[in-house]
């Protein structure tokens, strides 16, 4: 046998002694693909866009975005609990989807906590408490007075029952022991028309559907829900320093793959994904959108689902909140 044939015969007999050895690429070896459980131009699928081709690059392979849209993002998060635990194979989870659908009574197909493995969170999305500028309170602690001074008068909208906007109103409700009464809308757009129309009297409404209305003077921003104050907005206190300690809310997006993905592959998606959050540009781009980098560990990003999954499931359960 010549001795080419023999190299070939002794590396095929490796290959069929030792299969692992024939399968270990390095990961990626191929296209990841990155559901985004909503329909194409929402803000997960932005959120998604903006950090795919720099995770690419890092990766070096291409990050595939596919949008798969139904049952508010279930469809999506399904297919990708169901898909192959090999990594090649990504969800952009949402706070909506994950920790708080599971409490409004709604069937959904699987399990965050048993069908996962959260990856990283990627953005937090924090919102204003926006007044219509005929509401007499110019910050907190005037709109708490306000409102218990006036129990059950003044209203606020949403982007329907069991949003997240609707969910940031009752915890602020709770903790600041007021009475305001529930409007939903299809959607933060109309209920926006009608906070500057003096239809209802307040919103927690995302960052950039109102920033140019108060910088314009058609509404009043008292304060922003995060924990934090925004880097953008750093003159806008937080709820929170404004007189309900300890308030935090907002909306969020993170990256989880099946269970089951082998750890050293969810890590080394963790730290791609640290690093690209990191990367100005992105930052800068995230900011124009309104929403915060975040960027934490598999381990973080889980403790964080479990604590958000309880957080709001009390919410939910003490406002009688079910899905319509």
């Amino acid at each position: 046998m010549k001795p080419t044939r023999l190299f070939g015969a002794t590396l095929a007999a490796l290959a069929l002694a030792m299969p692992g050895l024939a399968a270990a690429q390095p990961y990626p070896a191929k296209p990841v693909r990155l559901i985004v459980p909503f329909a194409a131009g929402g803000g997960t699928g932005v959120v998604a866009r903006t950090v795919a081709p720099k995770l690419g690059e890092a990766l070096g392979q291409p990050i595939v975005v596919e949008n798969r849209a139904g049952a508010n993002g279930a469809v999506g998060a399904e297919a990708g609990a169901k898909s192959a635990p090999d990594g090649y194979t990504l969800i952009v989870g949402a706070a909506g989807t994950l920790v708080v659908a599971p409490h409004l009574g709604t069937k959904i197909p699987f399990d965050t906590f048993k069908d996962f493995a959260p990856v990283s969170l990627l953005v937090t999305s924090p919102f204003i408490v926006t007044l219509n500028p005929s509401v007499q309170a110019g910050s907190i602690r005037e709109l708490i007075a306000l409102a218990k001074a006036n129990p059950g008068k003044i209203n606020f909208g949403s982007s329907g029952t069991g949003g997240a906007p609707q969910l940031a109103a009752e915890l602020f409700k709770s903790l600041a022991a007021v009475n305001m009464v529930h409007v939903p809308y299809k959607g933060l757009g109309p209920a926006i028309t009608d906070l500057l129309g003096g239809q209802i009297q307040v919103v927690f409404a995302d960052v950039g559907l109102v920033t140019s209305h108060i910088q314009g003077g058609k509404l009043k921003g008292l304060a922003i829900t995060s924990a934090a104050r925004l880097s953008t907005l750093p003159d806008l206190p937080t709820v929170a320093e404004s007189g309900v300690p300890g308030y935090s809310a907002g909306t969020w997006y993170g990256v989880l793959a099946p269970a089951a993905t082998p750890a050293p592959v969810v890590s080394r998606l963790s730290e791609e994904l640290r690093k690209v959050l990191a990367l100005p540009e992105i930052r800068a781009s995230f900011a124009s959108q309104g929403v915060e980098p975040a960027g934490n560990t598999p381990e973080q990003f889980s403790a964080f689902l479990r604590d958000e999954h309880a957080k709001w499931g009390k919410v939910i359960r003490d406002a009688g909140i079910k899905a319509e």
